[in-house]
């Protein structure tokens, strides 16, 4: 059975993609814990991120540090957060998001019920720093 996220890549529901490769994409998560809050996600299905193989994880990464530089830039974070937690959904995510301080790393923070138009204003932010279309492409 398809994960969620594989039913986002599908297309089968809906995502505000900011990045998107043959074997990577980044889309914002809907319980952000800041405005900005990437998934960076494979387009296989696997499960842990230890059981990536080499490059895969080196895909994931180089995607994440790509985003992580957007996220700064973009929302004039102190830093990029960098998380891995994959209970919620067991396909590989890293969480990316704008930082100040450690309360983004708890994903209990997260906004429930995150504004729309926030939402896609963050998306757009993310696409013009990464240079990337509405599906997330180059």
């Amino acid at each position: 059975m398809a994960t969620v996220f594989s039913k986002i890549i599908n297309g089968e529901l809906p995502g505000r993609f900011v990045y998107r490769d043959d074997s990577v994409v980044a889309f914002l998560t809907i319980e952000p814990v800041a405005y900005g809050h990437v998934l960076v996600v494979p387009v296989q299905e696997i499960d842990k991120w230890t059981d990536a193989s080499p490059e895969v994880w080196a895909s994931v990464n180089e995607v994440a540090q790509m985003v992580g530089r957007a996220v700064v830039d973009s929302f004039d974070a102190p830093r990029a957060g960098y998380l891995i937690a994959g209970f919620e959904v067991p396909h590989l995510h890293v969480h990316v998001f704008p930082a100040a301080d450690m309360s983004g790393y708890s994903l209990a923070n997260a906004l429930r019920d995150p504004d729309p138009q926030k939402m896609d204003e963050a998306a757009e932010k993310l696409r013009a720093a990464l240079g990337t279309d509405a599906d997330g492409r180059p």
